[in-house]
C-alpha cells in the first residue's frame, strides 16, 4: 500500500510504517509532504480514533524521521487545539504529539513553531489550548537554549500577559515557560534577579523594590537581546510608577545597560516602547536631578536608534535569505514543496546568522538534509555553501574608519578596560598605524590616561608585545625616591634604558639635543629636583627618545611649556615619521597642528576619525565643550578666614621678601637675584616667565618651602599660607597608600593646623639653633620693695 494510501486510511499502528517510507523514499517521493495537508486535517478531526491515529503518526515522524520536520511541524496548530477535546486519549496524544514536534526539530528551525504557538495564546481560546502552547516554550530551553535566547523578544511579551491569566493552570504554565526563558539569557550581571524580574509581572507593588535592588547592579557584560527582553517589561513598569525614585532609577539601568550594547540591532525591537515612555518623563518630572538623567537615558537611546537606523538589518530576513536559496538551487514557486522546504531553510538560516553559527560544516550539518529529496548531495552541498557564502557578506559591517592608505599597522585590537569597578571602555576596537600622530579626547574621568598607562604596561587585550610594537608612557612627575639623582643619572636609572645597554654618554648625548647643556638653564649633572615643570616634560621626551620608541603615549606634553617650547613639542612630534603618537591633551592647538587622527572615547567606545581636531569639531561640534571652560554643579567654596590682629588695611604686606637671592645646590649661577616682592589681602599677582626663569622657586622661597642665601623673608605670624605646587607628588608621594579622605584627616588633624608645614626647610631646626636651645640661660628678678633679686 502506497503511502498516500496509508495517510488516507490512517489507523493507531500504521505509524512506524509511514516513517519506515519517509526514510526508505524521502519526504517527497514517498508522498508525505504531498500528502501533509490530509494528515492535518485528520489531527483536527472530530471523529476520536481518527484524531489519537493522526497525532500518534505526527509524534512518530517527528521522532524518527527528522527530514519530513517542514512537513510535519505544519501539524502543530491542529495537535494544540485538540488539547481541548473532551476525549482524555485525545487530549493525551495531542501534547505528546506537540512536545514531540517542539523537541525533535532542527534547534535553528524554532523560529518557525512560533507563529502557530502564539495564535493559540489568545484569552479567546480553551486554557487547556493555552497551557499546552506555554508548556511547548517551556521545552525549547532544553533542545534550542540559544534559539530560545535569540527569540526571546518576540516570547517574552506574548508569554508576560498570559501570566495574569485568571485561570490558575495557564497562570502556571506561563510562569513556568517565563523561568524556563530567564534561563537562557546568559547575562551574568542579571541571572540572580531573574527570580523577581518574574515576580515584578505578576506583583507590581514590589516594582520599586525591585527596581532599587536592581539600580545596585554593575553592569560589566555585553547586554544582548536576551537580556534585553527580560529587563525592558520591568523597567517599562518602572517608568510608569508615581514615585519619581522608582522612574529615575529605572533611567539609570536603561543608561547603563545601553552602554554595554555591542550590537544596535539587539536593542532596535525595545526602542519603540522605551523611548516614547523615557521622553515623556523627562519632560515631566518635577526633580530637576531626576529629569537630567533620564534626558542622560533618553540621549543613549537615541544614540543607539542612530546606529540601528544606519546598520542595513538582514536579522530575521526570511525573504533575503530564501530569494538566495532559490537562486542558488535554480528553483521557482511552481514547486510548491520545494518552496515550503526553503522558507523552512530560510528560518533556520537566518536564525544561524543572527546567532553567528556561519562554518561551512554547521551549515553543512543543518540546512543541507532539508533538501536531499529534491536535489544530489553534490548540488546541495554547491547551493549551500553558495547561500552561506552570500550570508556571510550581509552580515559584514565595514569599518568607517579604515584607512585607504598603506601605511604599517601596528596594532589592530578589540579589548575591555576597567578601572576598580567602573567600565571605561567595553569591547571597543582600536586600530594603530606606523607614522600616524592620534590625538585622544574623551571628557573627565572617562579613561584616557588609564588607557595608555594600560597600553605602556602590556594590559591591553590583543595589543602586540611589548618584544614586537616598543611603547613608551612619556609623562613630566618624578618619583620622590629619584628626585635627588642628576638628569643624567635619572634617566640612565631607568630599567628600559638599561635593557637597551646604553651608556651615559649615550644619555648626555641626547639630553644635550634638548637642551640639557653645562652653561644651559637646565644642566645635566644637576639635580631632577631643580627643574621646572617645562625642563621636566623635555627630559621625559629625552627618555622616551632614547627608548626608540614605535609608539610614544603622551599625557599633557605641554603643561607647563612656555611659547618656545611648545613649538619645540610640535616640532619634535611632526618630525617622528616612523613613530606613531597618542596625545592626551587640553591643547587645542598642539591637536590640530599635530594631530593626524582622533580617537574620541564616547559611550564606552573608542571611535576613529581622520583629520586634525578643527576637522573633527565640524563633524561633532559639540567636541568642543572637552576645551571650554562651562560651569560646574561641583563647587568649592573657601570659608571666608575672618579678619588678621593687627591688619587693618587690605594693602598692608602679609608676606614679603627683599633683595632675596637663591642658588641651588651644585648650581653657580643664582636662579633669583636680588628679588624683592610684597603680598597684601588685596594682591591677586599672576607670575609668569620664561621655563626656568625662576616662577616655581620664587613661590617656594615666599612660602618658606626653601631659604634663601642671601635676603629676608617675612610673613604675618597670623596668616594661614595654602601652597599648591605644580607638581602633585610634591604632597602626596608619602601617602601614596592613603585615600584622599584619610591623606585630609592626617594632614589637618591637630585642631586644623597643617602638618606639612612642618616639613618646610624653614621650619627645620639648623645645628645653631638647635645648640641654642640646648643652652641655659640665667634669668634674675629684682624685687622692687625688698631690692631681693631672685
Amino acid at each position: 500500500m502506497s503511502l498516500e494510501s496509508k495517510l488516507a486510511n490512517l489507523s493507531l499502528g500504521d505509524e512506524t510504517s509511514v516513517v519506515e517510507a519517509i526514510k526508505a523514499d524521502g519526504v517527497e517521493k514517498s508522498g508525505f509532504a504531498s500528502n501533509i495537508s490530509g494528515l492535518i486535517a485528520k489531527c483536527a478531526s472530530k471523529d476520536d480514533a481518527e484524531a489519537i491515529a493522526a497525532l500518534t503518526t505526527v509524534k512518530a515522524v517527528a521522532e524518527g524521521a527528522s527530514e519530513a520536520e517542514a512537513f510535519n511541524s505544519q501539524c502543530l496548530s491542529a495537535a494544540l487545539q485538540q488539547a481541548s477535546s473532551k476525549n482524555g486519549d485525545v487530549k493525551k496524544a495531542a501534547a505528546a504529539a506537540a512536545l514531540a514536534i517542539c523537541k525533535n526539530i532542527t534547534p535553528f528551525t524554532m523560529k518557525a513553531l512560533l507563529p502557530a504557538i502564539f495564535s493559540q495564546l489568545p484569552v479567546e481560546k480553551r486554557w487547556e489550548v493555552r497551557a499546552l502552547a506555554l508548556n511547548c516554550i517551556a521545552v525549547f530551553n532544553e533542545k534550542a537554549p540559544k534559539q530560545l535566547g535569540n527569540a526571546l523578544p518576540e516570547i517574552v511579551p506574548e508569554v508576560t500577559a498570559c501570566m495574569w491569566d485568571t485561570k490558575k493552570q495557564v497562570k502556571e504554565a506561563a510562569t513556568n515557560a517565563m523561568k524556563s526563558a530567564c534561563e537562557v539569557i546568559g547575562n551574568k550581571d542579571i541571572e540572580h534577579m531573574t527570580s523577581k524580574i518574574i515576580t515584578a509581572v505578576t506583583k507590581p507593588k514590589e516594582v520599586p523594590e525591585i527596581m532599587h535592588e536592581m539600580a545596585g547592579v554593575t553592569f560589566v557584560q555585553s547586554v544582548e537581546s536576551p537580556a534585553l527582553a527580560m529587563v525592558v517589561p520591568l523597567l517599562l513598569r518602572g517608568l510608569r510608577e508615581k514615585m519619581t525614585a522608582t522612574k529615575r532609577q529605572s533611567a539609570v539601568i536603561i543608561e547603563n545597560m545601553s552602554k554595554l550594547v555591542d550590537n544596535p540591532l539587539d536593542a532596535a525591537p525595545f526602542l519603540p516602547l522605551l523611548l516614547p515612555a523615557l521622553e515623556q518623563n523627562a519632560e515631566s518630572i518635577a526633580d530637576p536631578e531626576a529629569r537630567e538623567v533620564t534626558a542622560r537615558a533618553v540621549a543613549q537611546l537615541q544614540r543607539l536608534k542612530a546606529l540601528a537606523d544606519k546598520q542595513a538589518s538582514v536579522r530575521g530576513d526570511v525573504t533575503k535569505i530564501s530569494s538566495l536559496f532559490k537562486a542558488a538551487f535554480g528553483a521557482d514557486d511552481s514547486n510548491a514543496n520545494l518552496k515550503t522546504v526553503i522558507d523552512y531553510a530560510s528560518i533556520a538560516a537566518t536564525t544561524m546568522m543572527d546567532l553567528h553559527y556561519m562554518e561551512d560544516m554547521q551549515w553543512s550539518k543543518f540546512i543541507s538534509p532539508m533538501f536531499k529529496s529534491y536535489f544530489d548531495t553534490a548540488k546541495v552541498s554547491e547551493a549551500v555553501e553558495k547561500v552561506r557564502s552570500e550570508a556571510e557578506t550581509l552580515l559584514e559591517i565595514p569599518d568607517e574608519d579604515d584607512d585607504e592608505d598603506d601605511a604599517e599597522e601596528l596594532c589592530n585590537c578589540q579589548f575591555t578596560l576597567a578601572y576598580g569597578t567602573k567600565i571605561l571602555l567595553h569591547n571597543t576596537k582600536m586600530k594603530l598605524k606606523r607614522g600616524k600622530r592620534y590625538g585622544l579626547l574623551g571628557g573627565n574621568d572617562s579613561g584616557k590616561t588609564t588607557l595608555m598607562r594600560a597600553i605602556a604596561n602590556n594590559q591591553v587585550e590583543g595589543f602586540p608585545d611589548v618584544s614586537q610594537v616598543r611603547t613608551v608612557f612619556v609623562e613630566a612627575d618624578i618619583q620622590g625616591e629619584q628626585s635627588h639623582l642628576s638628569c643624567i643619572d635619572y634617566v640612565f636609572a631607568d630599567p628600559k634604558i638599561q635593557a637597551l645597554g646604553c651608556t651615559k654618554e649615550q644619555v648626555r648625548e641626547v639630553l644635550a639635543t634638548v637642551g640639557f647643556v653645562p652653561d644651559g638653564k637646565a644642566k645635566p649633572d644637576h639635580a631632577v629636583s631643580t627643574l621646572s615643570g617645562g625642563w621636566r616634560m623635555k627630559l621625559a621626551l629625552a627618555r622616551a627618545m632614547l627608548q626608540k620608541a614605535d609608539i610614544l603615549l603622551l599625557d599633557e606634553p605641554t603643561n607647563h611649556l612656555d611659547v618656545i617650547n611648545v613649538a619645540w613639542v610640535k616640532n619634535y612630534l611632526n618630525s617622528l615619521k616612523e613613530v606613531t603618537s597618542i596625545i592626551v591633551s587640553h591643547d587645542s592647538g598642539l591637536l590640530n597642528d599635530c594631530c593626524t587622527n582622533i580617537l574620541q572615547i564616547e559611550n564606552l567606545k573608542l571611535h576613529t576619525f581622520k583629520g586634525n581636531l578643527d576637522e573633527f569639531v565640524k563633524i561633532k561640534p559639540q567636541v568642543r565643550a572637552y576645551f571650554n571652560f562651562t560651569e560646574s554643579k561641583l563647587k568649592f567654596k573657601f570659608p571666608q578666614p575672618g579678619p588678621i590682629e593687627g591688619v587693618k588695611s587690605k594693602g598692608k604686606a602679609l608676606m614679603k621678601m627683599a633683595n632675596c637671592t637663591f642658588t641651588y645646590p651644585k648650581n653657580d649661577k643664582p636662579t633669583l637675584y636680588d628679588i624683592s616682592v610684597q603680598v597684601s589681602l588685596s594682591s591677586r599677582v599672576a607670575c609668569v616667565g620664561e621655563n626656568g626663569a625662576g616662577k616655581s622657586t620664587m613661590i617656594k622661597l615666599l612660602v618658606g618651602e626653601i631659604e634663601p642665601q642671601v635676603g629676608d623673608v617675612w610673613k604675618h605670624p597670623n596668616a594661614r599660607i595654602a601652597y599648591v605646587a605644580q607638581h602633585a607628588f610634591h604632597h602626596i608621594e608619602n601617602h601614596l597608600t592613603k585615600t584622599p579622605n584619610e591623606y585630609i584627616r592626617w594632614r589637618y588633624a591637630n585642631q586644623g593646623e597643617d602638618k606639612e608645614s612642618l616639613v618646610k626647610v624653614t621650619m627645620q631646626f639648623t645645628e645653631e639653633e638647635e645648640k641654642l636651645q640646648k643652652t641655659p640661660f640665667e634669668i634674675s628678678f629684682t624685687d622692687e620693695e625688698t631690692g631681693k633679686v631672685t
